[in-house]
């Protein structure tokens, strides 16, 4: 009898494990949303993109090594005004007319900054100690957000704001719209409306931070909450979740970072399998981000506005993915 109960026990304990282990191929609590880490290996075609465009986690890789004449966080802010830039419309600009930003992967409500490290030094966050309203700027909008090393950082409107290092002279935009993430601020907050980093008008709109559109090429394909093709990269592994999309890829190919479930509109959840549809990737190199289907997505920065498709198909590899997670016109095995 004894070994009989010991067998019965040892079944149910390899059952509970099985069941830890459906979620992408992770020791870990299935779960809607959940966080599950992963593994890199190296190498992967990552195509290419025209100069200036994107940046690594989210749009916030370095692209070049800030020079003297660039902003810098010790930069006072001094009297914001109101700019009129072309193709993109009124912005916000401090007291030297360098156009301040916002970063769709910070939050407004409560304010709080997702751009460090590598990130800071592409987008210099505005100090908000000296920072005062100047003609045309709503004196009850300004605000400040402490950020993780201690220091106090401009809000606009709840929004961190941010200089770019590749604006040099007053009124450069070049930061408008790179890695469909980073925008010019308006005087309300809100994002500038013109044009992107390639002069094409930005479609705006109050999109789910995922959903999907019907496009006349490639019928129904996931899009991010501004609009932009969300795509797959077929070296990537589904099943236990890897990546080889890494460093200079990620210039090329932002992550998508995570999206809560009830913001999005017709994403299948549930995925081909039970407990795999809606996780959040723990990446090797400390960037969360959003998969379908145990599949991790991405958007291209060679789309440069909403309803760009310029990343199907690069390098072959590289393909639009439908509400379900697959690919999009890529080759069968």
């Amino acid at each position: 009898m004894k070994t009989s109960w010991r067998s019965a026990s040892l079944v149910a304990s390899a059952a509970a494990v099985m069941a830890l282990t459906t979620a992408c191929g992770q020791d870990s609590p299935p779960a809607a949303s959940q966080n599950v880490g992963a593994t890199a290996a190296p190498g992967g075609d990552y195509g290419s993109i025209g100069a200036g465009a994107g940046n690594a986690a989210g749009g916030a890789a370095a692209q070049a090594t800030p020079s003297p004449a660039t902003p810098s966080t010790s930069n006072p802010a001094g009297k914001l005004s109101v700019s009129t830039a072309e193709k993109v419309g009124k912005v916000v600009t401090d007291s030297l007319g360098l156009t301040l930003y916002r970063f769709d992967q910070d939050t407004e409500q409560p304010p709080k900054s997702n751009c460090d490290g590598d990130c800071a030094k592409t987008w210099p966050p505005v100090p908000a100690d000296d920072a005062e309203a100047g003609e045309g700027i709503d004196k009850s909008l300004l605000g400040s957000v402490t950020r993780a090393d201690g220091t106090r950082q401009l809000t606009v409107g709840g929004w961190p704001a941010y200089r770019y290092a590749k604006d040099v002279n007053a009124g450069d935009v070049k930061g408008q719209g790179v890695g469909g993430k980073w925008y010019a601020l308006a005087p309300d907050g809100k994002k500038a409306q013109g044009g992107g980093a390639g002069g094409e008008a930005v479609e705006a709109g109050d999109l789910p931070g995922l959903s999907t559109r019907n496009d006349p090429e490639l019928g129904e394909i996931v899009i991010d909450r501004n609009g932009m093709t969300v795509y797959r990269f077929m070296k990537d592994s589904q099943w236990p979740m890897k990546t080889k999309c890494i460093g200079a890829c990620l210039d090329k190919w932002p992550v998508v970072a995570p999206v809560d479930e009830k913001d999005t509109k017709g994403i299948d959840l549930q995925g081909s399998t039970p407990n795999q549809g809606y996780v959040v990737f723990n990446r090797p190199d400390g960037i969360k981000q959003q998969s379908i289907d145990c599949v991790p997505i991405y958007t291209f920065a060679g789309d440069k506005k909403a309803g760009d498709i310029n990343g199907q198909g690069v390098g072959g590899t590289w393909f639009a993915i439908r509400p379900d997670g697959k690919p999009v016109g890529a080759p069968e095995k």
